[in-house]
């Protein structure tokens, strides 16, 4: 009897080692979902305080107008989010597309060209297609669309070629149609890794669409055009700290999108 109930031991050692494992992971997560708002509330409090009682002058005062800064602000956002929705839209079908079977040769030429794509100068990118479609929003959201494609399609085509092929085929076993086992399958157990490359499309474009102000399309990067044209150093400063303030906030949205969207048996 001894004997059997010897191996137990290491088993429940080994689960409750996980149990504490995932719960400090989980504690950590709830920690940053909490701290991260916070912290740009109170930097954003101490800047706005800051803009209330500083000495500005004519040119100064103008550009950090509450007007101004708001506009800006919600033009930037704008473009972040529109550009967000359409790299999701574009790169998880064709990340799912380049995971069946059919076509998983072409995935490596559809990375590359990806990699190819990212790893253009931004400014270029947006000043050639302005060129070519013309300056302003849609213009800007283009670019963008298409210089944050690849983190979300490589992560896509990652989690699911990463999936254990043993839950697909127990899937199969059990009579689910190749649609079934992708979407109560694949996908759910997918997210996580899928949605990692959402959050880092996020931030990326919220610094990319800075480069939106040379095309006439607006966003925060006014500011720091602005600062650095007119050696206005308290304007550069402010739209710089607004950027990095708004790309915290993003990965922030992104991250509670992650924990929304994740089955519940995957969350920790």
């Amino acid at each position: 009897m001894s004997l059997d109930a010897e191996p137990a031991a290491p088993s429940r050692a080994a689960g409750t080692e996980t149990r504490s494992r995932d719960a400090g992971a989980g504690r950590e997560n709830t920690g940053l979902l909490v701290v991260i708002p916070v912290l740009v509330a109170v930097v954003f409090a101490a800047w706005a305080l800051w803009r209330g009682n500083a000495d500005l002058d004519s040119i100064e005062a103008r550009q950090l107008d509450w007007t101004t800064i708001t506009t800006l602000l919600w033009q930037h956002v704008g473009l972040t989010v529109v550009s967000a929705i359409l790299v999701v839209a574009v790169a998880v079908p064709l990340g799912i597309a380049l995971t069946r079977p059919r076509s998983r040769a072409l995935a490596p030429v559809a990375v590359g060209i990806a990699n190819a794509g990212q790893a253009a100068p931004a400014i270029g990118l947006i000043v050639l297609l302005a060129i070519w479609l013309g300056f302003g929003f849609g213009t800007a959201v283009v670019a963008l669309t298409l210089y944050a494609v690849l983190p979300v399609l490589r992560n896509t085509i990652t989690g699911i070629e990463g999936i254990d092929p043993t839950l697909v085929e127990a899937g199969r076993g059990i009579g689910m149609s190749g649609a079934g086992v992708l979407l109560r399958v694949e996908l759910p157990l997918a997210v996580p890794v899928i949605m990692t490359g959402v959050r880092t499309a996020l931030v990326l474009l919220v610094g990319t669409a800075t480069l939106a102000t040379f095309i006439n399309a607006g966003g925060l990067g006014s500011l720091i055009v602005t600062g650095i044209t007119l050696f206005r150093y308290p304007v550069l400063v402010s739209g710089a700290l607004l950027v990095a303030l708004l790309a915290l906030l993003i990965d922030w949205a992104g991250r509670v999108l992650e924990l929304t969207v994740q089955p519940k048996g995957l969350r920790r």
